[in-house]
């Protein structure tokens, strides 16, 4: 390998992990869990966030989550006692049953989007000019 390219490869590599501690500092669980009283973990708030696109049978909830059923099951039982969600029968398969977001859950999931979405103040405070590069240099990424 080229000395220039060993270079570039390692200034990538200096990046990729500046960006990637960057981003884990921001964690907002902890945020969350204040806020929405929701306890440990993210599950909780992924599948009010996931349920927010329409009701969902428990299987497409651990789909869409990556989780066990019995585990789908435990979250969904969690915030079923908080009032967040509400199981009815499916229309049709009354084996199965569909679970949605009550209109508290949709307002706890409402405040969850808007805690996760309000940037870094770091990166708030970033001028014009540098985000639009970084907005710039993103979306390249994302496409290739």
């Amino acid at each position: 390998m080229s000395e220039a390219r060993t270079k570039r490869s390692d200034q990538a590599v200096r990046v990729w992990s500046a960006l990637y501690d960057y981003v884990n500092a921001q964690d907002r669980r902890r945020e969350l869990q204040a806020a929405l009283g929701l306890g440990g973990g993210f599950g909780r708030v992924k599948v009010l966030l996931h349920l927010e696109e329409g009701p969902m049978t428990l299987r497409d909830i651990a789909d869409a989550n990556g989780l066990d059923a019995p585990y789908a099951t435990v979250i969904c039982d969690k915030l079923v006692q908080k009032g967040f969600v509400v199981r009815t029968p499916h229309p049709d398969d009354n084996r199965r049953k569909l679970v949605s977001l009550t209109e508290q859950g949709r307002a706890t999931a409402k405040l969850a989007r808007q805690i996760i979405g309000e940037p870094p103040v770091s990166l708030a405070a970033m001028t014009s000019s540098d985000l639009t590069t970084l907005e710039d240099i993103l979306s390249r990424l994302a496409t290739s």
